[in-house]
């Protein structure tokens, strides 16, 4: 555990919730909903030498974001919006500000048994919970 994230742990989709009106907030089209909304992403938080690799692995798309904590770099969503983004650390927290034709922030919140990701974008928000895979 690196100053209270949890590194190296699977963990998958266990619940989400609002994710459809956060998506539909950012402008993705219908079909990337229906698809967003099917699957069940596992994700998994790596470092090396201070670069960190969220990867998040399901059956629509594989995707990996590779960053140093406080320093801003380009992103490209899964639903294909190119973002400028920035990840700080409060705790067991990452931070995660994209920046692009809208702001959106996420929050994951690591434990040992989950991942609490809070999402919002204008007064939206969605939460989605992992639980670890063992």
């Amino acid at each position: 555990m690196a100053d209270g994230l949890v590194l190296n742990q699977k963990y998958k989709l266990h619940s989400s919730d609002n994710f459809d009106e956060f998506m539909k907030a950012l402008g993705v089209g219908l079909m990337t909903r229906k698809m967003g909304n099917t699957v069940s992403p596992v994700i998994e938080l790596t470092e090396n030498s201070g670069e960190y690799t969220l990867t998040s692995n399901s059956t629509f798309k594989n995707t990996a974001i590779k960053f140093r904590l406080g320093e801003e770099f380009e992103e490209e969503t899964p639903d294909g919006r190119k973002v400028k983004s920035i990840i700080t650390q409060d705790g067991n927290k990452l931070i995660h500000i994209q920046k692009g034709a809208k702001e959106s922030k996420i929050i994951r919140e690591f434990t040992n048994d989950e991942v609490k990701m809070l999402l919002t974008v204008d007064d939206i928000t969605c939460t989605r919970v992992y639980k670890a895979v063992q």
